[in-house]
């Protein structure tokens, strides 16, 4: 009986200890159960919302934006229609070439900065990608990334829109700052390498070398790494 006890409490411990190392990947951070994409993320998937199902027309949009590759495997295309009295975005259409979390998270965001007559194109560009995960239910850390591709589509369309309409000053600069100058490693490789999955600075050299030639580097480069996390994880690393 007593060794029964033993073995019946060896199992517990390490399922405990199975649970306590389960990768945050395979975790939804909203329920701290292991991953099951929530019926929202299904429902965007299956029924993505303000995809664009044929080629515009000539004035059906202001503006429109492209990020990716096909040749890495996600594309974004965006088009855009701004209440120009308002400065609101009146409509947001899109199309993709990606996963599942990168159809659910672009339908989310349409839905997000149209829905109630449409955002105001500066609250609009505050959306962060915790934001659209949020409403989604959770998405696995491993895929933020798949939120911040329909940002980068956005910003670029509305660039456009900027450029189109006169409005220079609007334009959103997003210029590369070098930290690491004898590689030319700049904050913007380091902001990539943490939406591919660096945690420490050990996996930013591992990935970028940054730091190991130039060691006065380092402390900026951890204090991005911290900045980073949180901006897209919602928390500190």
């Amino acid at each position: 009986m007593k060794k029964i006890k033993k073995i019946i409490l060896s199992v517990n411990k390490l399922k405990k200890t199975a649970r306590m190392n389960l990768k945050s990947d395979v975790m939804n951070q909203f329920t701290g159960q292991s991953w099951v994409y929530s019926d929202i993320v299904k429902d965007h998937f299956f029924n993505p919302h303000n995809l664009l199902l044929k080629n515009p027309k000539k004035g059906d949009f202001d503006s429109e934006g492209e990020v990716g590759s096909p040749a890495c495997g996600d594309v974004m295309k965006m088009w855009i229609k701004i209440d120009k009295k308002n400065d609101k975005i009146k409509n947001l259409k899109w199309k993709t070439f990606g996963c599942a979390s990168a159809i659910a998270a672009t339908s989310m965001f349409s839905v997000m900065v149209t829905e109630k007559g449409g955002m105001k194109i500066e609250k609009a560009l505050k959306i962060k990608p915790q934001d659209i995960i949020k409403r989604l239910g959770g998405l696995p850390e491993r895929k933020i990334h798949c939120s911040v591709l329909c940002d980068k589509a956005f910003r670029k369309a509305l660039n456009n829109y900027f450029r189109q309409s006169g409005q220079i000053q609007r334009i959103i600069i997003e210029s590369g700052r070098i930290i690491d100058k004898r590689l030319n490693i700049t904050d913007k490789d380091i902001e990539e390498a943490v939406l591919e999955g660096a945690r420490t600075v050990e996996d930013l050299q591992k990935k970028l070398k940054v730091g190991v030639g130039d060691k006065e580097a380092i402390p900026e480069t951890e204090q991005l790494l911290r900045f980073y996390y949180e901006k897209y994880y919602g928390k500190e690393n």
